[in-house]
């Protein structure tokens, strides 16, 4: 079976990200969680948190590895002897970008397919994003992430 990579910055990783991986390991050998520097963003946790806390809440799948790279996705992909860029589709609105994604790594990897997935029905509407927003403001995110990432939250934000 192909190996796929899953890419994304995971500011935090959510119990979101955390099905998707667990779900895809079922169905490739390996799947790679591909930590992604992002200069274009502002991430709540540097780059070696980010990985720690991946490798932390995925510790029990054996066939999942987490990197970071800094370069262009489908050079990483191809790299790692990867088959499989996968993606997460959470609602319609995730549609129509990633959709444009796919279509630009396939012209710049033909031989790289792009894999959509999306999120049980409990994990539909976590995003990273949603879940930085709620912790700054002292909300519960127990729910929706791992227990070490809610104590990295409550670290980062007070």
């Amino acid at each position: 079976m192909p190996v796929a990579v899953y890419p994304g910055t995971f500011d935090p990783i959510t119990n979101g990200h955390s099905d998707l991986v667990a779900r895809a390991a079922k169905l490739f050998d390996r799947v790679i969680l591909a930590v992604a520097v992002n200069p274009g963003k502002s991430p709540a946790f540097d780059l070696a948190q980010r990985v720690a806390l991946a490798e932390t809440v995925l510790a029990d799948i054996d066939n999942v590895e987490i990197c970071a790279f800094d370069n262009l996705l489908v050079e990483f992909v191809q790299q790692r002897g990867a088959d499989v860029i996968l993606r997460g589709l959470r609602a319609v609105s995730d549609f129509e970008y990633e959709f444009q994604l796919a279509g630009m790594n396939r012209r710049l990897a033909p031989k790289v397919e792009t894999l959509f997935l999306t999120p049980a029905e409990q994990f539909a509407f976590i995003s990273s994003g949603l879940l930085r927003e709620i912790a700054a403001l002292r909300g519960d995110v127990s729910e929706f992430v791992h227990p070490e990432v809610q104590a990295a939250l409550r670290v980062r934000y007070g």
